[in-house]
């Protein structure tokens, strides 16, 4: 259980990682919303999930956190990236798609 914890913590710092260098790397506020929305999600349910194993007493209480951050986070990115749309930050200059246009001109 200790080394399968541990894994998962490792792998879980991993996608944290990854989803900071996402953060410093991507060209606009949707792209960078995607990158740190999926890494972070990811990222603490491998450390949330690795600390239930080293931590058994705690296996509850990191599966509820799991099923928020589940819940939460594509809620939350979808809300900001909706209010960065509708305050007019514009889209990166190599973006070759905008889906909000369209129900933008409908309402």
């Amino acid at each position: 259980m200790v080394i399968l914890g541990n894994i998962l913590i490792f792998i879980g710092s991993l996608f944290l990682a990854l989803g900071g260098l996402g953060l410093i790397r991507m060209p606009d506020v949707y792209n960078r919303l995607q990158a740190g929305t999926k890494a972070t999600t990811l990222g603490a349910m491998g450390v949330i999930l690795g600390s239930a194993f080293l931590a058994p007493e705690m296996l509850t209480k990191a599966v509820l956190l799991i099923v928020f951050i589940a819940m939460a986070n594509p809620v939350s990115s979808s809300t900001i990236g909706r209010s960065a749309y509708k305050g007019g930050v514009p889209l990166a200059s190599r973006s070759v798609r905008d889906d909000w246009e369209k129900e933008e001109a409908a309402e």
